[in-house]
């Protein structure tokens, strides 16, 4: 992106509340980041069926999954005789976060791609396309 290779990020979404707020996989805030950092439009694509009606602000109310630690503190390899082991990266008993989601707000999406078309990500031009559900918004 830093070098003008990139025209447009899309990107999943494993949960969307119907203000925008986009909950997906580690690093896709990163990546919403960088692409505001270097004008580059962030794009959402999801089914209707991962928009949340009953949260309005992914940062308080979306629970974030922990994964176990020994994910990121501990690596498997092969030692010289072919036998393979696990070696530990950070010293034995170190605490160590493994978030599998973040929460990428609405302010960074430029828009949603779903089965009924594009539109804004904030709940206005969310419920516009999903009239049915604006009561449920409406709500908040």
């Amino acid at each position: 992106m830093q070098h003008g290779q990139v025209d447009i990020v899309i990107t999943g979404t494993d949960r969307t509340t119907f203000t925008g707020d986009v909950a997906n996989k580690i690093g896709t805030y990163l990546k919403a980041l960088s692409a505001k950092d270097n004008d580059v439009p962030f794009y959402v694509a999801l089914p209707s069926s991962t928009f949340d009606w009953d949260h309005a602000d992914g940062m308080k109310s979306i629970l974030i999954e922990e994964r176990a630690s020994e994910e990121v503190n501990l690596v498997s390899g092969r030692l010289p005789d072919g036998q393979i082991t696990e070696v530990a990266t950070l010293p034995l008993g170190t605490p160590a976060k493994n978030y599998g989601f973040d929460v990428t707000p609405a302010r960074l999406v430029t828009g949603l791609i779903t089965e009924r078309g594009i539109c804004q990500a904030n709940a206005a031009s969310i419920t516009e396309l999903f009239p049915e559900q604006s009561r449920k918004a409406r709500n908040w």
